[in-house]
Formats: C-alpha cells, structure tokens, sequence
C-alpha cells in the first residue's frame, strides 16, 4: 500500500558545525527527505522515493525514517555508489553549504527503476528544483513520476529550490518550469523567484506561476511571511514571532507541513498558516531535522498568537 505523500529526491547526510564551535554535528538532510519527516510529524502518511548507498550514512537514513514514521519501502540501496553528504558552516552572511554529491546513488537512480504502482497509489508526490538538478537521469525521473501520478488522478507539488550550484541557470530555468507547469502546488521564494523569472514582486511572481498552471502557488518571503495565491484569492501569511538561529531545512518543513495539513482539509490558505509557523520554529535550532516542530507545538504557537 502507497502513502498519502510520495516525497523524491536526494538524501544528505548532514554535518553542521554551530556559531563558535569547531567540531561538526552530525544530521540529516536532503530538501526531499527533510519534507517527508517535516510531514511526518503533521502526522501524515509518508514515503520516501530515492536511492542510498549501502554505507553507514545510508544506513543512518533507513534509521531515521523507520524512527519518523517515514515508509521506506521503495528506496533502493546501492552497492556500487554513496550516500551524499554536505557540511553546514554558519558566517556573517547565514548558513553556507559545502557538498560531496557526485556520482551519489540518488543521482544514478534511473526511470525504468521507479516503482510506478507505488507512486499511483498516494494521493500527492513531491519533487522539487534539487530533485531533478543532481543529473539528467534524475530530472527525468521526476518527471516521469510527475506524469504517472497525474495520470492517476493524483497531485503533484513541487518547490523550485534552486541551486545555481547545481546547473547553469539557463537549463535550471527550463526544466524547473517544464515542472512547475504540471504540478498542482508550486512553492518558490523571492530570491529563486527573481533568478527564475526576473519578477520581484510577490504577487506577480504568484501570477507567473498560476499562469502556467498552478492551481495554489507560494511565494515565501523569509522573516516577512509567505503570499498564498490561487486563480479566485490570495493571501499574505505572516510570520510568528521566533528566535533563529539556523534557517536549514525551514523551508522543506513549510513544504511537508503544508501537505499534510493541505491533505487533511483541502484549504490552502489555513495549511500556508500552518506550514509558515512550522517553518519558524525549525528556525529555533540547528540542523535540518532536529528542530523540525511536531503538530502540538505547531497548534501550540498559533494559538499564543
């Protein structure tokens, strides 16, 4: 049996070294992989769809989603390649990421390998801009799973999280908005935003997205909140009051916690509240996962409001 939510992309074991700290801790991260824990803790039904290698930093995934309640059934180990990995430094500018992706199993991970009945089966996948930017195999991977989903009846969401990194910005801009045109859900923020389409006003850069497609499409602002628009209504969410620290992994935790609350009512703008005050208490600790709020804390913030 499927899932509600398929999540797909690439796993990355995490080693983030604190403000004024020389050692590094270690962790889990990987935008796919942090949305579906993010999710999770909603207390969704959620699925992992990726391939890890059959090291320790592999190992410590299977781990962690069987802790998390994230079903891993159609992960696919393999022999032959690592696990990703990427460190976390922390400067005057915010967080920095170093990472040690190359040649990674999820990058290798092929379409004929999918498990299209698995993916038939949930009710939502979710995929975004790092999904398909690690390879060419990948990226048709994920729109492969798009397509089969959709055929199925299914949502797709997709968050362009651009990685300018990753590809050259001409290539990032046509393959995520060939995504983006099929699926249901687009979250982008301000900064991916202007990059991808040179708008720097939220609500257009909402139209942009609509414009191809999306039924609800997001415009995360950081500290300034989040605009939730569909065809009919829009809305400008605010932020709650947090202490930050680390903002890795906020934005994956508002992409998990939307989708759940999203799935358990159907209302986008109440699931945008939601997921906006999810996202700001992960930015109260370090590291991806660890600060990743749980639905009382979530429910417990928004009503201190």
């Amino acid at each position: 049996m499927s899932p509600d939510i398929i999540c797909i992309g690439e796993p990355m074991f995490e080693l983030n070294q604190p403000k004024g700290e020389t050692v590094f801790h270690p962790g889990h991260g990987g935008d796919a992989s942090n949305a579906a824990i993010a999710a999770a803790r909603q207390e969704a039904s959620v699925g992992m769809l990726t391939a890890i290698g059959t090291d320790s930093f592999g190992q410590s995934f299977l781990d962690l989603w069987m802790m998390e309640g994230v079903d891993a059934s159609a992960v696919k180990r393999d022999a032959h390649a690592p696990t990703g990995l990427y460190f976390v430094t922390h400067g005057p500018d915010g967080h920095e990421f170093t990472y040690r992706r190359a040649g990674s199993a999820a990058s290798l991970l092929e379409p004929a390998e999918l498990p299209l009945d698995y993916i038939r089966g949930a009710r939502i996948l979710h995929a975004s801009g790092i999904s398909q930017a690690i390879s060419a195999a990948a990226a048709d991977a994920v729109f492969l799973a798009m397509h089969t989903i959709r055929a199925a009846g299914g949502l797709v969401s997709y968050d362009t999280n651009l990685r300018s990194r990753l590809w050259p910005i001409d290539r990032a801009r046509a393959v995520i908005h060939a995504a983006a045109s099929l699926a249901h859900i687009v979250k982008t923020s301000i900064e991916d935003a202007t990059a991808l389409t040179g708008l720097t006003d939220p609500g257009k850069v909402a139209d942009f997205y609509l414009g191809h497609g999306a039924r609800i499409a997001i415009v995360t602002q950081g500290g300034a909140g989040a605009l939730v628009a569909t065809t009919e209504r829009r809305q400008q969410i605010e932020p709650i009051p947090v202490r930050p620290l680390d903002a890795t992994g906020a934005g994956d935790t508002f992409d998990g916690a939307f989708l759940a609350e999203y799935l358990a009512h159907g209302e986008p703008f109440a699931a945008a509240v939601y997921a906006n005050a999810a996202a700001g208490l992960a930015t109260e600790g370090y590291g991806a996962v660890a600060p990743m709020p749980r639905r009382a804390a979530v429910e417990a913030a928004l009503a201190a409001r």
